[in-house]
């Protein structure tokens, strides 16, 4: 307990840019993937293979180099400058949002294809039968792998910790320059995020399924 409280600084800075790095890049990740999905399900090849090329691509890359080209590769592309917590969320979001929209892919596909053929036969086009038909409820029979997704992503952040950002990956290395054992810290770190998982995000997900469950 002692660990905690002497270093409450590190602890406090670290978790709320962790909170910061989750919450903006699962955000984006969602959108993303959102429409990544859409992508990958559209009637049209070339929007089809450019989803797919993109999964597959980011997907099947180690999130480490990710976020080292935008720390390290981006700034010599002579493009407009951004702090390295801003990267790290684009970089979680590209990552993310791969994922994301394999799930929300496989809620599509559990959508009975027809209802599609009742949209367009009443004259929607693809993207408002996407939009009004398929994707609420497919959002209803993905919320488990939806948050798993994000439950990785919370862990994910960590990796932030290696190219400059100071969040909860980085209270080991400053309780070492502080002389602090490490060994309780990490316990902390790890007890946090358990917390993280256990009293906020399992709660959400349970909420959205029970209301949406309900709702059909």
């Amino acid at each position: 307990m002692n660990v905690l409280i002497d270093n409450s600084d590190l602890f406090l800075t670290g978790f709320k840019n962790t909170g910061i790095l989750f919450a903006f890049s699962a955000v984006f990740s969602l959108i993303l993937g959102t429409i990544v999905a859409g992508m990958r399900v559209s009637p049209a090849p070339a929007m089809r293979a450019a989803g797919t090329l993109y999964v597959n691509a980011v997907r099947n890359t180690p999130l480490t180099l990710i976020l080292a080209f935008f720390a390290l590769g981006y700034p010599k592309l002579g493009l407009p400058s951004i702090d390295f917590i801003v990267a790290a969320i684009v970089g979680l979001s590209l990552y993310t949002a791969t994922y994301v929209s394999e799930a929300i892919r496989s809620g599509i596909n559990t959508v009975s294809v027809g209802q599609s053929e009742a949209a367009r036969a009443i004259g929607l086009p693809f993207l408002q039968t996407l939009t009004l038909i398929v994707l609420p409820q497919a959002f209803r029979s993905v919320v488990p792998p939806l948050f798993s997704v994000f439950i990785a992503l919370l862990k994910n952040t960590t990796v932030a910790a290696g190219f400059s950002v100071f969040e909860s990956g980085a209270i080991r290395a400053y309780l070492s320059e502080r002389g602090e054992p490490l060994l309780p810290g990490l316990l902390w770190v790890a007890l946090i995020f358990v917390v993280m998982v256990l009293g906020i995000l399992t709660p959400l997900q349970r909420y959205l399924e029970k209301k949406w469950r309900v709702a059909r």
